[in-house]
């Protein structure tokens, strides 16, 4: 039953994140349309982190909105989630490493990908 819940919420997310890269002023430059997804999703896990902290949110809920909802609109956000933890015990080598690492590594990915469907 917890993998319907991430699926349910991970199906909006990505219609959501769909619907955002049609809206005309955004879509003219797709990085706009980006960085608007990654914004909104990781203001609405950070409220939703807070909400859990506090007990507000069920297994259930947790599991449809930010496991699957967050992550279908935006898995950055759960990146940014990583980090802000990573912050806020100051562990300021496995922050720097897994920003750069991911942006770099993922880069990399990204055109060995692009060499290998070549």
């Amino acid at each position: 039953m917890q993998v319907l819940w991430v699926f349910i919420g991970g199906g909006l997310g990505s219609v959501l994140r769909f619907l955002i890269s049609k809206i005309s002023w955004l879509a003219q430059a797709s990085i706009w349309a980006t960085f608007a997804a990654n914004l909104l999703a990781s203001i609405l896990l950070g409220f939703l982190f807070a909400k859990n902290l506090e007990g507000l949110l069920s297994a259930r809920q947790r599991l449809l909105l930010m496991t699957g909802f967050c992550g279908g609109f935006s898995t950055f956000s759960t990146f940014s989630l990583d980090n802000y933890k990573l912050l806020e015990v100051s562990d300021w080598w496995s922050l720097s490493w897994n920003i750069i690492g991911s942006v770099l590594v993922c880069l990399l990915g990204l055109f060995l990908g692009i060499k290998l469907a070549n």
